[in-house]
């Protein structure tokens, strides 16, 4: 996160982008009996299509989502399959290409005839690919893509498998810096962030929200999405001294960023980067173990959560890779026992009684419980997660935490 894809044009550029409670955990539908309407197809697996950024710009993300898929399809199959029917997945690479993944998503379900969809990965391919799903009346069930446009055209058949939306993102956080005695708090801020649709609207979302708290903003500028050299950046950064750097950072350009803080030496006494820092060993690799020690994130998952299934997933996961599990591959787990719950609660695939039953109920996830709105978007709220002694805790909000640690100020780079 390989030869790189053709870019959309700019003003493209990563864009695309209770009821009832019911526990309907995917591997709930083991063993049950088909409907009779499924009879005749009991021993023919159900496929599931996927097209994923497993080449290009999304290449890191989108491994680790399809790492998650079919940690989910192995476990699901090992108890039974959905609707007693084996589980297939067919994964194809869009390549990090809007006009691939329209293409593939086209290709899955007129021609290969997939029983379901799952999601990629950005909202910046979501979008179209998300487009295509609706237009042929499909449940489609994303893992990653919370930027603000994925929900303002009205879908019906949309579900971001997340507990928030970007904007919301900032929240956590911003609550945290409010429960700080005023003497702790930062007195300036720099806001840089890629231009990207779900990293973007978080640091605006938090720009705000902090400089009507008092925060002085000194930097505040958008990088195109294929930046590589953050030498400039990070020299402005250094001139103006600010408490806080809070970066829109999708992964290889947070580990950029870091990398040349630290050639510069300048260490901010706060840092806050958006989705980068949640790439587990990859980003610590990336910037160096002592490096990550106070960096702050958001996050939709922790490896050390109760939620049901969430331990078998952190086995399996590290018994396939032998590394801990990245964010991106419990979001895409996450998506998949939705869309299994959805199958199992109608006991038939019947995409329209999927769509109504989502809308109506809240599922049960390793993220936690899930539920939209009307235009899919989730009503839940986001983790606030530390590095902390090469490992990552959770610092917020205070009932989910899991140390009442936090390193701040951050120390200085190692």
């Amino acid at each position: 996160m390989t030869a790189q894809p053709p870019r959309p044009p700019a003003h493209l550029s990563r864009l695309a982008v209770m009821g009832a409670l019911v526990v309907a955990l995917a591997l709930t539908a083991c063993g049950q009996r088909p409907s009779e309407t499924q009879a005749g197809e009991a021993k023919r697996p159900i496929v599931i299509g996927v097209s994923l950024p497993l080449t290009g710009d999304f290449a890191q993300p989108g491994s680790e989502a399809k790492r998650g898929y079919e940690i989910w399809r192995d476990m699901v199959n090992a108890k039974g399959g959905v609707l007693g029917r084996q589980v297939e997945l067919k994964i194809v690479d869009d390549a990090s290409n809007q006009d691939t993944v329209v293409a593939d998503y086209t290709k899955l379900i007129t021609q290969d005839k997939v029983d379901l969809l799952l999601g990629t990965f950005s909202s910046l391919l979501n979008h179209p690919a998300s487009a295509v799903a609706e237009k042929n009346g499909m449940v489609f069930v994303e893992p990653a893509g919370g930027a603000p446009s994925m929900f303002e055209r009205g879908f019906k058949y949309l579900f971001f498998a997340q507990p928030a939306t970007a904007p919301r993102q900032a929240d956590v956080f911003v609550n945290w810096i409010k429960s700080l005695p005023a003497a702790e708090r930062p007195e300036s801020a720099a806001y840089p962030s890629q231009d990207d649709p779900f990293a973007l609207p978080v640091i605006k979302s938090m720009q705000e929200q902090l400089e009507a708290l008092g925060v002085r903003t000194v930097y505040s500028e958008v990088y195109p999405a294929d930046t590589t050299n953050f030498q400039s950046v990070a020299s402005t950064l250094a001139s103006k001294k600010p408490d806080l750097v809070a970066q829109g950072a999708v992964f290889e350009d947070g580990v950029g960023m870091v990398r040349a803080l630290k050639q510069l030496g300048f260490s901010p006494k706060m840092l806050f980067q958006t989705s980068a820092p949640s790439n587990s060993s990859q980003y610590s690799d990336g910037v160096g173990l002592g490096s990550t020690e106070g960096v702050f994130y958001t996050v939709s998952w922790n490896e050390k959560a109760t939620t049901p299934l969430n331990a078998e997933f952190v086995a399996a996961y590290r018994k396939a890779h032998s590394a801990a599990p990245a964010e991106d591959a419990a979001d895409a787990f996450a998506a998949a026992q939705v869309l299994a719950a959805a199958v199992t609660a109608v006991g038939a695939i019947d995409q329209d009684k999927m769509r109504d039953w989502l809308h109506a109920n809240t599922v049960e996830t390793l993220l936690g419980p899930l539920s939209w709105k009307e235009n899919g978007e989730p009503k839940g709220s986001f983790l606030l997660a530390q590095w902390q002694s090469g490992k990552v805790e959770v610092v917020g909000p205070p009932e989910l935490a899991t140390t009442k640690t936090v390193v701040n100020p951050k120390p200085a780079w190692k």
